[in-house]
């Protein structure tokens, strides 16, 4: 984590731009596309003119630790939202949803080169009941996770640029201050 947080200091943009890659990148985290969440990051930040790099980095808000949340948060406000019924504990149907749904697309791609007749039955219900939800309740706490480390972030890059910016010159003028004058 530390790596990451000296990639974004150093990242050659303004503090307002490199805030605004992060917060893409924190956003999109809280949708149930993965895989994609560095292309989409990636997207949005060039949509929105802020820094790409910084979104892709802004995607590791979401990591193994904080997608249980991620993803109990997002689909709970889903729910509440589209008015359905919880049929689990909210990780618990997140979770084996997404199993469930990965087992129907790979039993249905198998049946293609078989005998066996395939069903989408289980996928439409994950499509319904889980993902749509998912995606629709990311919206708003994906938002608000952006908007604070929009606000947090851009006061912090700006200092530490200023500060860099100071030790530069200050390198500059010592190197210039022990060099020789040319002789004519």
């Amino acid at each position: 984590m530390d790596y990451i947080g000296h990639r974004v200091k150093r990242l050659p943009d303004t503090p307002h731009k490199i805030a605004i890659g992060i917060a893409a990148g924190a956003f999109v985290t809280f949708s149930p596309l993965f895989g994609l969440h560095v292309f989409l990051a990636w997207g949005l930040a060039r949509l929105v003119r802020g820094n790409a790099l910084a979104a892709v980095l802004g995607t590791f808000v979401g990591n193994p630790i904080t997608f249980p949340f991620i993803a109990t948060t997002s689909y709970q406000f889903g729910v509440k939202i589209l008015g359905l019924r919880e049929k689990r504990t909210a990780w618990t149907s997140v979770r084996d949803s997404f199993f469930d749904a990965f087992g129907t697309v790979w039993q249905n791609t198998k049946a293609l080169f078989g005998a066996t007749p395939s069903s989408w039955d289980g996928f439409v219900d994950f499509m319904q009941n889980v993902f749509l939800p998912y995606l629709v309740g990311g919206i708003l706490p994906g938002l608000l996770t952006g908007a604070v480390l929009y606000f947090v972030t851009k006061p912090l890059i700006a200092t530490y640029q200023k500060r860099r910016r100071a030790k530069v010159k200050e390198r500059i003028a010592r190197k210039r201050a022990t060099q020789k004058p040319p002789e004519d």
